[in-house]
Formats: structure tokens, C-alpha cells, sequence
């Protein structure tokens, strides 16, 4: 297949709103190879012996025994995963770091910040921006965890803003080095990092420029830390504050370009985004599994609470937000592989295209940030309440879990920011002609003002009415932010409530979307009656998504819309929200919830 006919089949990032995806056309994790199955494993095995038995002293701050995890996972090449072979890495594809990311994150938290600060923000910007000479100097040692990186971003009063701070790099008189002085806070793996990428403004510039700074504890070089700090959850994760003090930095030491350092900023995000996400999967697996157990463990009037309803609809939605995380995050990720592969074969570095390839999925980077985080909070808090009253407590692993599990929603933008990026980023591709949103906007427009068919559909087909109902839900999006945009055009940025709802909207139908094609891809192969019940929870997802989409919708019309414009858009919403066979979602939650405890553990 020529390079121009698979870009042509590979769709570009935002374009699942309104180009058709093939069921045949995207990842799975039942597509892992042979080398991918063996990596699975070992990084199974690694977190299984080494990290899950220690659960209880991972909450004890035990910072010394994180960085020795960390040593042993960059002994056996889990640090190097994403890294060219030329830098001692393994070189490995993009669904291959993001499944070592996914099953090395799940037993604690502390292990999937520490993994995630070294591997993403700590080694990637030097991988992705850094000159051959400094790959070559600080890449290696932190592919083989012989240094740990960390990134220092964020400060007192620069979070979300994060081009506003006030860190200062001057240029000395003979020109040789830059003395960074200022304070940096929440940096991860600060106490054990030989490595920090430091993010410093020279003189008045517009933007922030990045530097590779290196911390010896015996030579600090105007360098000192903070106490570790105290926090809710990730206990042993290093997190502390950095102070500069005039560091001494060489000239050959800035990162890029002079103020590109916003610029990398914003795009290793996109990467750690997606890769958070990831670092979610396991985790949810984790707690499904010790959920189930204790399910069928638990005996209360004579019967396992496994055995009652309540308890059935609780694992079953569990089970199905996880499943619609792996589907929806390997598709993805698989996407910019492709994307990379087309990259290289046309002539860009391997860096440059990772770094456009991640940039062109961004939108769904921040999607899957926001949806995984918030499945493995709810998923942690059913934990809890399955446990009951031993949920509580911190002899049980549902409470850690749930603590752990607090921090993703802030991580990498907090999902606020990122909701709102995502919208914004759609738009922004839409008026660069890159996403034809104004064509089937105004398609949706014209069909509202039309006459609906009353011929009834042949739904005899797996998933035939499903489908039909996600291109109606795109319709809802393109409705209503079509009608926003064109009603506040550039002061969209303002109205962030229903920026907040519209982006609900967005990541609803990317989710049960990825969900709904998994499966169908899985029945065509392997046959249906082995997809019975990843049927059900991929009818189930869909079912949950319109019912949050119907209230966002509402929501969002109601508040920019009024009189008969209105009335058509509510009538518009409940035309495309109509099913034809409404699905039972009791039996559905049944077979799922039956099916887990059966098997005692998430199985899908």
C-alpha cells in the first residue's frame, strides 16, 4: 500500500465526528503481537513480584524503595521502552509504550508518578527537542535509570498559566552559561532526580525557554529542595519543592530554541496526556479484580452480596468504564503509530514525527485524559462501597486505590483545561480546514428543519441501531457547537460552562464510539456468541452515553438559544437520542456483572 493511500485511510485527529471509521480499521488490545504479549508479561510478572506484595509500604512514604523499583525497572529496559536503540533504548512502537505504561501503573500510585514524571516530561523533552549532543549525554542514563529526570514547570503562582512564570535565566557577561534563579513546586521525583528540565524566562522574552539542568547533591550549584510533601494519596512519590539560586547552566545546555519552551511544554503534555490515561487501565483492572473477590468472598443474609442486584450493577458499570478506556486509548494510540510510520517514510526525523503525530491527535489526548481519570476515581470509589465499612479502612486496598486515584484529574491540565482544549483544538481545526466541520453542521441544520422519515430501519445486524445512533449523537455536537460558534464566534473562549458541556458531549461519543467498533471487530472475527458480553457492555456504554449527552445538550442549548430556535434544537435532540429498541440495561448489567464473578476478576 502506497504512503498516500494509507494517509488517505488514516483519519486525522478530530475527524471521528464526521468521517465514518471501519470497524476493520482500528487497534485492539486482541491485535497485541507476539513481542507485545511477551512485554505484557514481563511487565505483569515485574509489578506482581516486586511492587503489588509491598502495596502497604508504598503508603508509608517510603521514597527509597520507589527509586529502587525504578532502578530495577530500568535494569530490565522498562525506562527505555519509547527511546531510539542509538540512546539505549529499546525503540519500541507507540502501543508498546503505552502498554508498558498501562500494566506498570496499575499496583500503586506512587510507581505510576514515578514512572510517568521519568519516562514522559523527565526524558522525552530532551528526546524530542534536544541536539545529537545532548541525547547522546543525558538520554542513555536515563533510558537505563542510571540518572532520574524530573520537570519543573509549575510554580507558585504559574499552574494552569503555565507561560506566567516568574523564573529568571541571565545570560552571563562572557556569554557561557545562564544563571536560573526562581522556585518550582509539585515537581515529581524531586528527591532522587540527577536530571530536572527547568523551564526559565530570559529577560522580557513572550515565551518561557526550556534548559537541561543537571543536580548533584555533593555540588548543588545554587540548588536546593524542599521537604516532601504531604499529600493525599501517591504517598512515596517524591514531590517537593525546587529553589534555584543563581544555577550555573551552560549555553549548550538551553533546550530548542530561544523561548520555545512553551511550545515544548504544551506538546510533551499531549504525550503525558495520553500516557496518563494509559497508567489509568491497570489501575481499574485492580480494583475490579479485588472488587469481585471480595463480591463473591463477602456472605451477608446467607447469600454473596455478589449474588444481589445492587452489588451486579455496580461491578457491571465498572467493568464496561475500563472496557471502553482499553478500546478507546489503544485505538489512539495506534492511530499516531501509523501517523509517526507515514512521518518517517516521508523523510521526517523520528522525533519530529512523534511530536507532530501526537500533536495531530491532541484533541484526543485530552479526551482520554478526562475520561480515563474520572472512570478510575468512580471505579475506586465503587471499590470502597462494595467493601463496605472494610473499605474505609486502610487495611484494605480500596482506600489507597481511591487516594491514588485522586491526582489524575490534575495532572497534565487539570480535566477542566483539557475539556476546554478540546472543543477549542476541534474549532481551531475546523477553520484551518483540517476538520470539514461547517459541512455537516449545516447538513444537521437543514435536516432539523426538515421532515423526519417515518420508515422504520433493518436493525437485524449487530450493532446496525447502535451505529445509527452515534451518527445521530455527532449531529447533537455538531448542533450545538455549530450554534455556539456561529452565535459567539471568537468569545466562544468565555462561555466556559458550555465549552465544559459540549466537550462531554465530544468525549461520549469518542468512547462508546471505540467501544462499539472493538467489539464489532472482535464478533467479526471470532464470532458473536464469543462477544456476549462485551456486547452488552458496549450496548451499555452507549446507553449511559446518551443519557449524558441528553443533559448536556440541554444544558448547552438552553443557555444560548431561545423562542423557536430553541424549540427545534430540544426537538432536534430528542429525534437523535430516539431508539428504536430500547435496550434492556438491567440484562445487560446482568450478564456483564455474571460473567466477572464467574471468573472471579475483570476478564475482558
Amino acid at each position: 500500500m502506497s504512503t498516500e493511500t494509507q494517509k488517505t485511510q488514516l483519519i486525522r485527529g478530530g475527524q471521528f465526528l464526521v468521517k465514518e471509521t471501519k470497524a476493520e480499521d482500528i487497534f485492539t488490545p486482541e491485535d497485541f503481537n507476539e513481542e507485545q504479549e511477551m512485554m505484557k508479561d514481563s511487565v505483569m510478572e515485574f509489578i506482581d513480584r516486586e511492587v503489588w506484595p509491598k502495596k502497604e509500604e508504598f503508603e508509608k512514604k517510603n521514597y527509597a524503595l520507589t527509586q529502587e523499583i525504578m532502578e530495577k525497572a530500568g535494569e530490565l529496559g522498562f525506562l527505555g521502552v519509547s527511546v531510539p536503540e542509538e540512546y539505549d533504548g529499546l525503540g519500541m512502537g507507540f502501543v508498546s509504550t503505552m502498554l508498558v505504561c498501562d500494566y506498570i501503573s496499575g499496583a500503586t500510585g506512587s510507581i505510576a508518578t514515578a514512572f510517568g514524571a521519568h519516562t514522559g516530561i523527565g526524558t522525552m523533552p530532551i528526546t524530542l527537542y534536544g541536539t545529537e549532543e545532548q541525547k547522546k549525554k543525558y538520554v542513555p542514563k536515563l533510558a537505563t535509570g542510571e540518572v532520574f529526570g524530573a520537570y519543573c514547570l509549575t510554580e507558585p503562582g504559574a499552574g494552569s498559566d503555565a507561560n506566567s512564570g516568574k523564573t529568571k535565566a541571565v545570560l552571563s557577561e562572557d556569554g557561557k552559561y545562564y544563571s536560573i534563579t526562581g522556585q518550582k513546586m509539585w515537581i515529581s521525583n524531586a528527591g532522587f532526580a540527577g536530571t530536572f528540565i527547568v523551564f526559565a524566562r530570559i529577560e522580557d522574552d513572550k515565551y518561557i525557554t526550556g534548559f537541561i539542568v543537571e543536580y548533584d547533591k555533593e555540588n548543588p550549584n545554587g540548588i536546593s529542595l524542599g521537604e516532601e510533601e504531604k499529600k493525599l494519596g501517591i504517598h512515596s512519590s517524591s514531590t517537593r519543592q525546587v529553589f534555584f539560586n543563581e544555577t550555573k547552566v551552560p549555553v549548550e545546555n538551553l533546550l530548542a530554541e530561544r523561548g520555545d519552551g512553551f511550545k515544548i511544554a504544551m506538546n510533551v503534555l499531549n504525550i503525558g496526556r495520553i500516557k496518563l490515561a494509559g497508567a489509568c487501565l491497570d489501575a481499574q483492572r485492580r480494583v475490579i479484580d479485588g472488587s469481585v473477590k471480595y463480591a463473591n468472598e463477602r456472605v451477608q443474609f446467607n447469600t454473596a452480596i455478589a449474588k444481589f442486584g445492587a452489588i451486579k450493577l455496580k461491578l457491571a458499570e465498572m467493568a464496561t468504564a475500563a472496557y471502553a478506556g482499553e478500546s478507546a486509548v489503544y485505538r489512539a494510540s495506534k492511530n499516531i503509530e501509523d501517523r509517526i510510520a507515514l512521518r518517517v517514510e516521508e523523510g521526517n526525523s523520528h522525533s519530529e514525527a512523534e511530536l507532530k503525530s501526537v500533536e495531530e491527535y491532541a484533541i484526543e489526548c485530552s479526551i482520554l485524559k478526562v475520561a480515563c481519570s474520572e472512570d478510575i476515581q468512580h471505579c475506586s470509589d465503587e471499590g470502597i462501597q462494595i467493601f463496605g465499612g472494610m473499605g474505609f479502612s486502610a487495611d484494605a486496598p480500596m482506600e489507597s486505590a481511591w487516594r491514588d486515584a485522586r491526582i489524575p484529574r490534575i495532572y497534565e491540565g487539570t480535566n477542566e483545561i483539557n475539556r476546554m482544549l478540546a472543543v477549542g483544538m476541534l474549532v481551531k481545526k475546523a477553520m484551518k480546514g483540517h476538520v470539514d466541520l461547517l459541512g455537516p453542521a449545516t447538513a444537521v441544520g437543514q435536516e432539523l428543519t426538515g421532515i423526519p422519515s417515518m420508515d422504520k430501519p433493518d436493525y437485524s445486524e449487530l450493532f446496525a441501531e447502535e451505529k445509527e445512533i452515534l451518527k445521530n449523537l455527532k449531529k447533537i455536537f455538531l448542533m450545538v457547537a455549530g450554534s455556539a460558534v456561529q452565535k459567539f464566534g471568537a468569545e466562544l473562549e468565555e462561555h466556559q460552562q458550555l465549552l465544559l458541556a459540549s466537550a462531554d458531549i465530544l468525549i461520549e461519543i469518542y468512547m462508546a464510539e471505540s467501544t462499539i467498533l472493538r467489539t464489532e471487530k472482535n464478533a467479526n472475527r471470532l464470532g458473536e456468541d464469543t462477544q456476549k458480553e462485551q456486547i452488552a457492555m458496549s450496548q451499555l456504554y452507549l446507553y449511559n452515553a446518551v443519557d449524558k449527552i441528553t443533559q448536556k445538550a440541554k444544558e448547552g442549548i438552553v443557555s444560548f438559544a431561545e423562542g423557536d430556535e430553541q424549540r427545534m434544537m430540544l426537538m432536534g435532540l430528542k429525534r437523535f437520542t430516539k431508539y428504536q429498541n430500547q435496550p434492556n440495561v438491567v440484562a445487560l448489567r446482568n450478564t456483564i456483572a455474571e460473567k466477572l464473578t464467574s471468573e472471579n476478576k475483570y476478564c475482558f
